[in-house]
């Protein structure tokens, strides 16, 4: 089964070098599949996701649960990225080749 992984982060404490602070606030997966699927409310604290997926996916982020479609940002297998988030908003995985 394919997985999307999502770790989430606090702001970082340097404003110079934007790394994240280990360890994640929280740590949560998705099943990449057919049909979109949203995570979870990011948590209140995060301001910065690591996305990992181990298959080919697209993503959409959204302030209320998304539908990620073919269309949205594609991931191609084994990618690691980060993005800067909004709090309490989703990020939504399918499929895609």
């Amino acid at each position: 089964m394919a997985t999307l992984y999502i770790a989430e982060f606090e702001r970082p404490r340097n404003q110079w070098v934007n790394i994240a602070n280990a360890p994640p606030i929280v740590e949560q997966t998705i099943a990449i599949g057919g049909a979109s699927v949203a995570s979870a409310a990011f948590n209140a604290k995060t301001a910065l996701v690591r996305i990992h997926t181990d298959a080919i996916c697209s993503i959409k982020f959204g302030a209320t649960a998304p539908t990620a479609t073919a269309t949205n940002m594609r991931l191609p297998a084994d990618t690691i990225e980060y993005f800067s988030v909004n709090n309490n908003s989703f990020v939504a995985v399918i499929t895609n080749t």
